[in-house]
């Protein structure tokens, strides 16, 4: 079905499948104050990163439409998952039917990109939700543009759930990260780097750094987003000229607002208002 979009210019879009995608909001802000955002969390569906493709492709599918009629021209999928399940599928079936011009962008390309200059010894090793490693899109995203790069990756089934719970910095949590960083290494000792494929898993920071070597690199995604997309902004005046400048960002939730006011407040550190949205 076709949708009637407006063209005049709008705020750029940022989808996370739960709140994981502040910690990407927050960096993007940073890199680009002046620009309007809206943040649209799928949380009552969350977490994603155990579903099938073909249910993420459909709730990522309507959370991208709903951003356009909105009246965001260029939306963020600020989620491993959507974006190793939902992205490609998006791009090349849905936007030309909804509208050509439009643009939808994911969180892996711009995090691959930098792993090159960071990995010393070509051993990178990949933390992430059960369904991003089990679509190896770490892997053939990094091949693409390094095929010499060996790639381990081990899914971290409780981490989200650590965060959105707000038990990253509880005791119980450690038993937890130590687990899933001694399974990683495990399987290549060589690794000197390690991608968080998972937009909640900077909250765990403090905590991965505790288990991980001194020497490995860590890479935690916001800032590379964040200037993939500034870049990204400045190669394509015409998108730029699409998206409005007054320095806002507005919320919203599948969830109760309420949760959502206060578990956002622990990855933006600040008090939000957030209104309620269905997603069909």
């Amino acid at each position: 079905m076709k949708q009637h979009l407006s063209n005049t210019p709008g705020p750029i879009g940022v989808f996370d499948s739960g709140y994981g995608g502040l910690t990407i909001l927050d960096k993007i802000r940073e890199v680009l104050p002046e620009y309007d955002y809206i943040y649209l969390g799928d949380n009552a569906r969350a977490p994603y990163g155990t579903r099938s493709f073909e249910v993420v492709y459909e709730f990522t599918r309507q959370a991208v439409n709903k951003l356009f009629d909105m009246g965001c021209h260029l939306v963020i999928l600020a989620c491993n998952t959507a974006s190793a399940k939902a992205l490609r599928s998006i791009q090349m079936n849905d936007l030309p039917g909804i509208d050509p011009a439009r643009r939808v962008l994911g969180v892996i390309r711009p995090t691959v990109e930098c792993v090159g200059e960071i990995s010393k010894n070509q051993h990178i090793g990949v933390l992430a939700t059960a369904g991003t490693i089990k679509s190896e899109s770490y892997p053939l995203e990094i091949h693409k543009l390094f095929p010499e790069i060996q790639v381990s990756g081990t899914a971290c089934p409780m981490w989200v759930s650590l965060v959105e719970n707000n038990e990253s910095q509880d005791e119980g949590a450690d038993y937890f990260i130590q687990k899933y960083i001694n399974q990683l290494l495990s399987k290549d000792p060589q690794i000197d780097t390690v991608i968080l494929g998972c937009t909640h898993f900077p909250i765990l920071l403090p905590k991965i750094r505790q288990y991980i070597p001194e020497h490995i690199s860590v890479i935690a995604q916001g800032e590379y987003v964040a200037e993939s997309l500034k870049d990204y902004l400045k190669r394509h005046p015409e998108m730029d000229a699409k998206c409005t400048k007054n320095g806002n960002c507005q919320f919203y939730t599948t969830e109760a607002e309420e949760k959502f006011s206060e578990s956002a407040s622990t990855f933006l550190k600040q008090q939000i208002s957030v209104k309620h949205i269905t997603l069909e």
